[in-house]
């Protein structure tokens, strides 16, 4: 993520402009999800996994966004990029800030379990502690804060179901 990438077209409910971001839900050959393990720069108790991804950068597209942050926060370059699964809006306070997104998840599988960031921007490195792979049983039981809350039943439904035929709308989550 990257505090510059603000530009859009459309604003929040708050009126403020909401940063178009592409996100991966990064699946290995056993299933398992790839989330990073993030805190509040200022409070590293203050912690949570999400998956990896982040803000459009000049007239860059969703896709290319999706694979560019895929490579520079976590390493993986091996990927088959798929659809969109789900759409959300969200707000939330980082770093004595208020980011408001419009956020697209991505499915993307890769055989490439091995993690190496490759260009974490100086606010990654100093909120970003690593990477871990989970199972859905994993994420389903896990006690953590995970973005977006729902991602186990999401995760489920995706490897029960396969994709959606056209993207989910996830509810807004403001925090």
């Amino acid at each position: 993520m990257r505090a510059e990438e603000t530009g859009s077209s459309t604003t929040s409910e708050s009126g403020r402009p909401l940063r178009r971001v592409a996100r991966v839900v990064l699946l290995d050959p056993d299933d398992r999800i790839l989330l990073l393990h993030g805190y509040e720069p200022a409070d590293p108790a203050d912690d949570w996994w999400f998956t990896p991804g982040g803000g459009l950068e000049g007239d860059e597209t969703h896709e290319q966004a999706a694979l560019r942050e895929l490579r520079e926060e976590t390493g993986v370059t091996d990927v088959e990029l798929g659809p969109v699964l789900w759409q959300r809006i969200c707000s939330f306070p980082f770093d004595g800030r208020r980011w408001d997104q419009d956020e697209w998840y991505f499915l993307a599988r890769t055989s490439q379990t091995a993690t190496a960031p490759e260009g974490l921007t100086e606010l990654e490195r100093r909120s970003v502690a690593g990477a871990r792979w989970w199972s859905c049983r994993e994420l389903t039981e896990a006690h953590e804060t995970v973005y977006p809350t729902r991602l186990a039943e999401l995760l489920r439904r995706l490897l029960d179901e396969g994709p959606p035929k056209r993207p989910e709308i996830l509810d807004t989550e403001i925090v």
